[in-house]
């Protein structure tokens, strides 16, 4: 069993790149492990666009990356204190905009200011600065929280001893149109109202669930329950029971908050700033951020001076394959980690 603390951290007046100012930014956490009395052996996990800070926990409450994360587990935290937040602009506990706007007295829904990638880098600093580190053993983020971990790489390069970008990319995909589809898909709901569905939300739920079954193929879920011997009606009814599940908490404009920053994310223009090894992984079937990017920003940080290698998971699993066969990266991951986080 892998033991969490829940918690939050919460920074007032926190000043966005935008030029808004959030009068109190709050970070919901969890964390696993203990921190050595040197505070060297902090890992900073960070999540994906639509997950949460349970990274790990019971077989009746998994976490999105239980198979890494746990006493004797290659992130062992036994040896590690792992922290995993949740982002802000998120719906999990943190500032985002279901939470309420101390302006108006409701939530900040549509109102939600204008948050980048460098700001929920910056807030995760100011976290991690308040636990008493001074250095992180290592950045570890997936999918979208890879996106944060190479923005943390080049906004803070001496803050860490390691990094693992993992279904990822150094700079974000797609344009504004992404935004407006996902805007558009919501308005069509009647109980929408600009964004302010708030305590009415009529047609909200399914529209979620339905969006999120899209997602959830795109990331080959069906093929997990296919190798569970299920047949096509309860593989079509599991994905749809995982998406309900997933609805029923999540926010569609935090949806918004977080995809608009997610296409302007570009670490690329400054990599010449990463000093921490890099260890980046993707998976040959993933349809968001396919292997023939691992090679090429390889090349490229090499070139800058990172030390970088790349591991490319064969895995029929798609973007979840390096949590659903983390057993085929973990022996690189655990190397790797060994190698450069000093930590016994």
């Amino acid at each position: 069993m892998t033991e969490a603390t829940a918690a939050t951290f919460t920074a007032k007046s926190f000043a966005l790149e935008c030029g808004a100012t959030l009068p109190e930014m709050t970070l919901a956490y969890e964390t696993y492990g203990g921190l050595d009395d040197d505070k060297g052996n902090a890992i900073l996990l960070l999540h994906g666009y639509t997950s949460s800070q349970h990274a790990a926990g019971t077989a009746q409450d998994p976490g999105w990356f239980d198979g890494l994360v746990g006493p004797g587990k290659t992130i062992d935290t036994d040896r590690y204190f792992v922290i995993c937040p949740n982002n802000p602009g998120s719906c999990h506990g943190s500032t985002g905009p279901n939470r309420i706007d101390p302006a108006t007295g409701g939530e900040y829904g549509p109102d939600f200011p204008d948050i980048s990638c460098p700001d929920m880098a910056a807030a995760q600093k100011l976290m991690v600065e308040d636990f008493g580190i001074e250095r992180l053993a290592a950045v570890i983020g997936y999918s979208y929280g890879g996106y944060l971990t190479y923005q943390w790489a080049v906004m803070y390069p001496d803050a860490m001893r390691a990094l693992v970008p993992v279904a990822t990319a150094i700079k974000g995909r797609g344009d504004p149109s992404m935004v407006q589809d996902l805007v558009d898909r919501f308005a069509a709901a009647p109980g929408w109202n600009g964004g302010r569905w708030y305590g009415n939300g009529e047609g909200i739920l399914d529209a979620l669930i339905e969006w999120r079954m899209t997602t959830l193929l795109s990331y080959n879920v069906d093929d997990e329950l296919r190798a569970q011997d299920l047949d096509e009606a309860a593989v079509e009814a599991g994905v749809r029971e995982r998406a309900t599940d997933w609805a029923r908490n999540f926010d569609p404009n935090s949806l918004v908050v977080l995809r608009r920053a997610a296409i302007r994310f570009d670490a690329e223009k400054d990599a010449g700033n990463i000093k921490a090894p890099v260890l980046y992984v993707l998976a040959t079937t993933d349809k968001l951020f396919g292997p023939e990017r691992g090679p090429a920003t390889v090349e490229m940080l090499r070139g800058l001076g990172v030390e970088a290698d790349y591991f490319e998971l064969a895995s029929d699993y798609g973007h979840r394959a390096p949590a659903v066969d983390w057993a085929k990266w973990a022996p690189a991951l655990g190397a790797f980690l060994d190698a450069h986080c000093g930590v016994n």
